[in-house]
């Protein structure tokens, strides 16, 4: 397979924009073709105005093994391609945390390693109830310290700690249960769930779904009275927006706002 639009498969409709890992002979493993494909895809999507909420799934029975292995151990003898792979890798982790469009996981199969640092960066995360998550590295003398950035900002400490140390599977019920994921549903059902969720968010101001992501993040790592500090300017600036002025006459005046981005 080559070609990054091979890798990465990407669909807009109404709104929402389905990114497909797109290589299930390598169990969607993140190698630097990979990576770089996903990079482009991102940047694309975020001048994308036709786009309002991103759906990041894979083809296949895996969502994402990690690094491709196989990559890495043809590279063992070069350390810069080494720095340069995990460089890019959290790049891409960054992009989707920076992107001002949220982004869902929609999760099948194993999650492990930088696949599962995968799902605990994007904004939310829906999982088949067979789905399986583990950061395994440590089995393998490769500790997971890049996943561990996303998972630890997700899961509580001891929870990311476990997954760290011991390197086991957990279950979707227990990655929902650390909030790894927000639902684990019947695989049955799972398209149904993760559309609706979409569906919902794309109905919002997609100027107003930005300013909400940026804030979030940036909040997450101030102390309390800066946060608020800072969130009580962001709200302001908000107000002048058109859409919070459409959406508050919308809600007294009991119609549907008429949103225009901006």
């Amino acid at each position: 397979m080559s070609g990054q639009e091979s890798l990465v498969s990407r669909v807009t409709e109404e709104g929402i924009t389905t990114l497909t890992l797109n290589h299930p002979q390598r169990r969607n493993s993140l190698s630097m073709a990979m990576l770089e494909a996903l990079s482009v895809e991102l940047d694309a999507i975020a001048g994308d105005a036709s786009t309002r909420v991103v759906i990041l799934a894979a083809q296949g029975p895996t969502f994402c093994a990690g690094h491709d292995l196989g990559e890495i151990r043809e590279q063992f003898d070069n350390p810069d391609f080494q720095l340069a792979l995990f460089n890019q890798c959290s790049k891409v982790m960054q992009q989707i945390v920076s992107l001002p469009k949220p982004v869902i996981a929609r999760v099948v199969g194993v999650a492990t390693a930088a696949g599962c640092q995968l799902v605990a960066s994007c904004d939310l995360a829906v999982a088949a109830d067979t789905a399986r998550f583990a950061t395994p590295g440590v089995n393998i003398g490769l500790f997971c310290s890049t996943p561990m950035v996303a998972l630890s900002r997700n899961v509580s400490r001891k929870h990311a700690m476990e997954m760290l140390l011991t390197g086991e599977m957990i279950s979707a019920a227990r990655a929902e249960d650390i909030g790894l994921v927000n639902r684990a549903v019947d695989e049955q059902v799972l398209d149904d769930t993760v559309h609706k969720m979409a569906r919902t968010i794309a109905d919002k101001s997609g100027h107003t779904l930005k300013i909400g992501k940026e804030a979030f993040y940036r909040q997450l790592e101030m102390p309390l009275a800066e946060a608020y500090a800072y969130t009580a300017t962001v709200m302001a600036d908000n107000m002048q927006a058109h859409d919070a002025q459409e959406g508050i006459c919308a809600f007294l005046d009991k119609r549907k706002p008429d949103w225009k981005d901006h």
